[in-house]
């Protein structure tokens, strides 16, 4: 067996960084040396820190991946918030109604649904497992250019540093640096609204739970934070966006409190804001030979699930174990055939959950009054659904 292919992943986020993570812990790990680059500066985490203002939504699934690379334990002896229960409901009821959707953790056998983490934390747990490791780690590094030379490609620094790949693994993001240079086309389809993002005490306690409200411009999503906040994550229009951005502390608590209903009573804001446009993304091709794709740079979709992070972790154990399966048959890990065993095992699933979140969201936004009433029977039907409604949760936990 060759030694030594050179794999350059492209993005030092939650989703690069787990593959570089996966794949050191591959079998035949001492048959790639693996080089990790972003732009960016190196992330810090201090627990000393306010609650970062970006934070996701980890499946079970997911927490049992990043357990598998020793990436876990940090997480939890920093600060993590397991949530056991979620409550959605339209804007025309309450949480209580019989038409809300509500999951329990102990309804599927399962100690929690999932973990509220601020990413910076994810990247801090990933980091602690690579440092010290063969990975070279190369952060405000950004790249001049990126071209095929015979077999390779040549990865050209700003810093006038060249290197030379058998294999690039595009991890940098919806703008990707990678796919953009090697010409891969994405399809759009933008929302015409922008999430809102802050931190707020609620007047009662969240209850380990994770709310969210769909209201006729987007879904209003409450995530609870270990100190008792609230991450809140509302896909509004651009204008009441704009608006929540401008407005001060009191009148942004009203707006906010108004949009849950006072599911949680009065809201109090207690941390940063920020904001960005919505649209779902998707590159027509994951893979080109000595190319790969993963997280946002080959799929980005709506986060009123908050999948999308765990979609890109997904990708990362996959790739990893086509990678290692591809080095124990003597192949090229670059290979094309290798890499679209990777494409048709994600693709798909990908394809599927964007599809379903971009038509869930269009379908609590419309103001049709009979789609609204078939909405409503919709979800009282899914409540009594039984195995379907176990199976939907399951593939949310990422578990089978």
């Amino acid at each position: 067996m060759r030694r030594g292919f050179e794999i350059v992943i492209v993005g030092g986020g939650v989703t690069g960084l787990t593959l570089a993570a996966k794949l050191l812990a591959t079998t035949h790990a001492d048959a790639m040396n693996i080089t990790l680059l972003d732009a960016a500066p190196r992330p810090g985490f201090s627990i000393d820190d306010d609650v970062a203002l970006r934070v996701s939504a980890i499946a079970t699934g997911s927490a049992e991946l990043l357990d598998s690379v020793g990436a876990w334990r940090h997480v939890v002896k920093s600060r993590v918030s397991a949530y056991e229960r979620m409550r959605v409901w339209d804007e025309h009821d309450t949480p209580a109604s019989s038409t809300a959707l509500n999951f329990e953790a102990a309804e599927f056998a399962v100690p929690q649904l999932g973990f509220i983490v601020e990413n910076v934390l994810l990247q801090d747990a990933l980091l602690r497992q690579l440092d010290g490791s063969d990975v070279r780690l190369n952060f405000s590094t950004p790249i001049r250019s990126l071209r095929l030379v015979g077999e390779r490609y040549r990865v050209e620094l700003e810093d006038d540093r060249k290197l030379l790949a058998d294999l690039v693994v595009g991890a940098d993001g919806a703008r990707s640096f990678v796919r953009n240079a090697v010409g891969i086309e994405t399809r759009n389809w933008p929302y015409g609204q922008t999430a809102f993002v802050t931190h707020l005490r609620p007047e009662r306690a969240h209850e380990s739970t994770a709310w969210q409200r769909f209201l006729a411009e987007g879904p209003l999503g409450m995530l609870p934070l270990a100190d008792g906040r609230v991450s809140v994550v509302w896909s509004a229009s651009p204008g009441t966006a704009e608006r929540a951005l401008k407005a001060d502390d009191e009148a942004l608590g009203r707006m906010l409190s108004d949009a849950s209903d006072y599911a949680l009573g009065e809201l109090t804001v207690c941390g940063p804001r920020g904001a960005f446009p919505l649209g779902a993304q998707h590159a027509r091709h994951y893979v080109l030979p000595r190319i790969a794709l993963i997280g946002d740079a080959a799929h980005a979709i709506h986060p009123l699930a908050g999948q999308g992070a765990n979609l890109g972790l997904q990708d990362a154990a996959v790739l990893a174990d086509v990678l290692d399966s591809a080095l124990e048959q003597g192949l090229h890990p670059g290979d094309r055939p290798v890499l679209r065993r990777y494409e048709r095992a994600r693709k798909g699933a990908n394809t599927t959950m964007l599809h379903f979140m971009t038509g869930l969201n269009r379908l609590f936004t419309t103001d049709s009054r009979l789609v609204a009433e078939l909405r409503t029977a919709g979800m009282r039907l899914f409540n009594r659904s039984g195995p379907i409604r176990e199976r939907a949760v399951k593939v949310a936990l990422g578990v089978r």
